[in-house]
């Protein structure tokens, strides 16, 4: 029996996790709804799709700002949810629970960060995780107290567009010369409601990666923030949906976003994450102390980037071969992620029954 479902996405990483999902779930012969807040570069990845827009507005980093937003966000996708009729909805956006009780539709959460990474992530947490149905985490991760409402699944979120059943690398979507050597940096704006008190890349350590990085190939800058006009030249100007490729055949990455050094773990890419969430996030943790497939280094460390980032740059041929092994290393222990996702909503809620008597059926999905 066909279905109605309807998926808000609130930020350009959200549309990567679900759009293999709701194309699979669409050629099913299912109805399938997008509402977004419009955030970075989102709108422009959904160039083709009919979508709703639940938020234009983009909000200071202060508490009183963050709820504001929340609230604003939770009207306005209740009115679009009585509208639509849904019989289930998917996300990893907290306005999903808020409004679960009052319109009694089943709301599944796919969520990556381990709540106790902060008290913020906690108690953003506890004004989310209460309302859904059901949770959906990479076995890595701690939801605390809400584990007993948790599936685990033996994979990464973003191996839900990076697996190789669902991305092919193609050298011709990278618009540079095939032998020129060049570098992907990202600057986040560390301004989600966990990300209160985050620091990462400020713009003079990114004019000294900058000055080391451009003798040796050319420099790509994606950021989510504003950047000083002498940076405008590095910016990236591929097409945005092509980023993927780009990462593949980069000779490394550098950022502070936590979500590019994880998808240049799933493609092999060296990295290197530089934040103050080093050591506290359990997925980051499994692929570099488990799978040594990225490098975090703290903030309070810049020596130690610099020296890690001349090492990379001395040995990019040895580390490059040797990261794509460990990366098929890791893809033959992992499952399709995708497929998973498929198979869970469309089935749910027996899924979710199946999935807790017999956890090893998710490795039906290869």
């Amino acid at each position: 029996m066909n279905k109605n479902y309807l998926f808000q996405l609130n930020h350009p990483a959200h549309y990567h996790l679900f759009k293999n999902t709701i194309k699979s779930l669409k050629k099913a012969g299912h109805n399938v709804h997008i509402s977004i807040k419009n955030k970075d570069i989102l709108k422009e990845l959904l160039n083709g799709y009919d979508y709703f827009v639940i938020s234009e507005a983009y909000r200071r980093k202060n508490l009183f700002s963050i709820i504001q937003g929340v609230i604003k966000r939770d009207v306005a996708f209740l009115k679009l949810v009585k509208r639509l009729k849904p019989d289930i909805m998917v996300g990893t956006s907290p306005e999903i629970g808020h409004i679960r009780r009052f319109v009694n539709v089943p709301a599944i959460f796919f969520g990556e960060d381990d709540v106790t990474i902060s008290k913020e992530l906690f108690l953003g947490s506890l004004t989310c995780y209460p309302f859904f149905d059901t949770i959906i985490s990479p076995k890595g991760c701690n939801n605390s107290i809400w584990n007993k409402k948790t599936i685990f699944y033996d994979g990464f979120q973003k191996l839900a567009y990076l697996h190789p059943n669902w991305f092919v690398p193609d050298r011709r979507k990278v618009h540079l010369p095939v032998n020129q050597r060049y570098f992907v940096l990202r600057f986040s704006n560390l301004d989600a409601y966990h990300d209160i008190n985050a620091s990462g890349i400020d713009n003079n350590i990114g004019i000294e990666l900058i000055r080391i990085l451009e003798k040796h190939g050319e420099v790509l800058i994606t950021s989510e923030r504003e950047i000083p006009l002498e940076f405008e030249k590095y910016r990236f100007k591929g097409n945005l949906n092509d980023i993927h490729h780009y990462l593949y055949y980069a000779d490394f990455y550098i950022g502070d976003s936590q979500s590019m050094a994880i998808e240049s773990a799933m493609l092999g890419t060296p990295s290197i994450r530089f934040n103050n969430f080093v050591g506290r996030i359990g997925v980051l943790n499994e692929l570099e102390n488990e799978y040594k497939l990225t490098y975090g280094i703290r903030v309070n460390e810049k020596n130690k980037l610099i020296n890690k980032l001349n090492w990379l740059l001395r040995n990019y041929n040895d580390t490059k071969e040797l990261l794509q092994k460990r990366r098929n290393k890791m893809l033959t222990q992992k499952i399709d992620v995708t497929a998973f996702m498929v198979w869970f909503i469309e089935k749910y809620p027996d899924s979710f029954k199946i999935m807790k008597e017999n956890p090893d059926y998710q490795y039906n999905f290869k």
